[in-house]
């Protein structure tokens, strides 16, 4: 099994989302000993932003490309390399007002390429990433699951399935910043989450 784990939070340490994560993947790799495991730290590793630049290097044919066009592809090249060579990918994801960080939203931007990752076709886009098992650890101030105000779930659900992933759990700690009752059933909800991901079916 190969594990690649994004790390979302803006923070380099002591971020819950990567607390979450890291727990993922322990469990992971309990269960599958020798698991491979790839992490993007994003915080560590900020990806640059799409930009117009970056849309003429993409939209350049590759040996027409400049050789600072070829090496600003070449980082989006290595992120969608660690997608496609991942069986399960564990994200950890912070609520920043309300949506994702930006870090994933580049991560996304860099990974979402057509004609790689999907195509469009007549019947509509098709994604081309499959075969692969999510887990995204969510980590929030406050609690959000189920109501309106979370948009993170739906659009994860919505980039992921367009991208051809739709085995995808979601594991919420939530309250975190409501004291340290609240964060400590946040963090228990997060583990029952697991449990229940992880359980045979």
């Amino acid at each position: 099994m190969n594990i690649l784990q994004v790390n979302a939070s803006a923070r380099r340490e002591g971020a819950n989302s990567t607390r979450i994560a890291q727990t993922i993947v322990a469990r992971l790799q309990s269960a599958r000993p020798g698991a491979a495991l790839t992490v993007r730290d994003l915080a560590l590793t900020p990806h640059p932003l799409l930009d117009e630049a970056v849309l003429g290097a993409l939209f350049t044919p590759a040996g027409e490309r400049s050789a600072e066009q070829a090496a600003r592809v070449a980082l989006d090249d290595a992120l969608i390399a660690e997608v496609q060579a991942a069986d399960v990918i564990v994200l950890g994801v912070p609520m920043y007002n309300f949506g994702i960080p930006a870090q994933l939203k580049n991560w996304i931007d860099a990974i979402a390429r057509n004609g790689v990752t999907f195509r469009y076709t007549e019947k509509g886009p098709e994604g081309l990433v499959k075969g692969k098992k999510v887990y995204v650890g969510l980590a929030r101030g406050g609690r959000y699951r189920g109501t309106e105000a979370d948009s993170q779930v739906p659009y994860l659900k919505t980039v992921l399935a367009f991208l051809g992933i739709t085995d995808v759990h979601f594991i919420y700690a939530e309250g975190l910043n409501m004291g340290p009752e609240a964060a400590r059933q946040g963090f228990a909800q997060a583990d029952a989450d697991l449990a229940a991901a992880l359980a045979p079916t």
